[in-house]
């Protein structure tokens, strides 16, 4: 049995684009339900490098779906895009104790989300 994931971490990336809050909203509302711990990463992939992360809970998200942009805010990384940016990125989660991040973005941010999972093995 594979371990259980307990804390997530959600971020957006990339461009702002409508209903990046909406989905943040549903992440951390699930997390909520399944009793897992949820944090966002402000900053996207940047953030994650730099430890960006703060607790969020329902009431965090709450009032949000109507906003524009991402609470979260958001921005592309050149150093993420290198192997070592991506080993502080890890550092940074293993430290914080995430098990698991959720990415609100489009190509690009998929694509670096892959290959992080390639290279961690990190869902």
């Amino acid at each position: 049995m594979k371990n259980q994931i307990k804390k997530i971490g959600v971020m957006t990336s990339g461009g702002d684009s409508p209903g990046m809050n909406a989905a943040i909203r549903s992440v951390v509302r699930a997390c909520a339900f399944h009793d897992i711990e949820c944090y966002g990463i402000y900053r996207g992939y940047e953030g994650m490098i730099e430890g960006g992360f703060v607790k969020m809970d329902a009431r965090s998200v709450k009032g949000i779906i109507n906003k524009g942009g991402t609470i979260l805010k958001s921005a592309r990384s050149k150093e993420f895009r290198k192997k070592e940016g991506r080993i502080k990125a890890h550092e940074q989660l293993k430290k914080a104790g995430i098990d698991a991040f959720v990415v609100v973005g489009g190509d690009g941010s998929f694509t670096g989300a892959m290959i992080f999972n390639q290279e961690f093995g990190f869902p």
